[in-house]
């Protein structure tokens, strides 16, 4: 296994420094360290998983009760490969739950902290597992729903599911549970990160498709695609699922049918730009 002999920078989101000055004015630093060290564990579960698959990982975001790694991979590899990557983030809070009763036995610090330590993995690991994107609970989540829809459709599904279930949440706390600040701002800047996901949806669609044009992506099985021959190349590429190469057949008038590789609609949309084209234009061109 070969692992980068240095981590990928480490940045702190903004609203960290809110909690860090929360934290300094209500005398509970030492549990703000405890947060950010769990944290900072967490992500290198990740990182250490991306670097054993060689993963090109560009930095590593930090946030309260959670973080999120950078990488130009997510969408081109194997969904078994991303689901160990995923889950080596909550596996290292398994280890810390190891460690402290390795401490506690041998009362290497005080019970408070130990307690402290326990209470603060215990929650940063359940609400890691929220099906909340970009959450590991909600990447598991897009990656079981990918097995059944296209990448485009998985991708939509996930954001909206995400968005109503902090909603849920945010209205649950407000008229059932008792009111804490950081919970609730924890559930606004998931909501903004969706709604930012959400803005940004057709980009990561054309960087999935870019990836499947240059070849970047993992072949587990074939599966054909059936479609009219006035459907435009992105209404053929929202059929596209991860993990599968697909074999296009076209229906066309006089009920003729066409077959057509997926790479070639690929080379039509991104190297010859034919953008505007239907599906029936570009494989009567193609089987010329």
């Amino acid at each position: 296994m070969t692992i980068h002999k240095t981590l990928p920078p480490i940045h702190i989101h903004p609203i960290m420094f809110v909690f860090i000055i929360i934290s300094f004015l209500t005398g509970t630093f030492v549990e703000m360290f405890i947060i950010l060290g769990i944290v900072l564990w967490h992500e290198l579960g990740h990182y250490l998983a991306a670097a054993h698959f060689k993963w090109r990982v560009n930095k590593v975001m930090l946030w309260i009760f959670g973080g999120v790694m950078d990488t130009d991979e997510h969408g081109n590899r194997p969904v078994i490969e991303e689901f160990i990557v995923t889950i080596a983030g909550p596996f290292q809070h398994v280890i810390i739950y190891f460690f402290m009763l390795i401490i506690s036995s041998l009362s290497l610090l005080p019970s408070s902290i130990i307690s402290t330590i326990l209470i603060y993995n215990t929650t940063i690991f359940v609400f890691n597992l929220l099906p909340i994107w970009p959450l590991d609970g909600g990447k598991i989540l897009f990656f079981l729903i990918s097995k059944k829809l296209s990448f485009q459709k998985a991708y939509h599904v996930i954001i909206i599911l995400s968005m109503a279930l902090c909603f849920i949440i945010i209205i649950v706390q407000l008229l059932f549970l008792p009111f804490t600040l950081s919970a609730f701002l924890i559930m606004v800047f998931l909501i903004i990160e969706n709604r930012s996901e959400w803005k940004n949806r057709h980009f990561v669609f054309i960087r999935f498709l870019l990836n499947r044009y240059k070849g970047n992506n993992w072949i587990k099985s074939v599966k054909p695609i059936i479609v009219p021959s006035n459907s435009s190349l992105m209404e053929v590429f929202s059929h596209f699922k991860r993990d599968v190469k697909h074999s296009i057949y076209i229906q066309m008038p006089n009920d003729r049918r066409l077959a057509i590789d997926e790479t070639d609609c690929l080379r039509s949309y991104f190297f010859d730009k034919s953008y505007h084209k239907t599906i029936g234009e570009v494989a009567s061109l193609t089987t010329i």
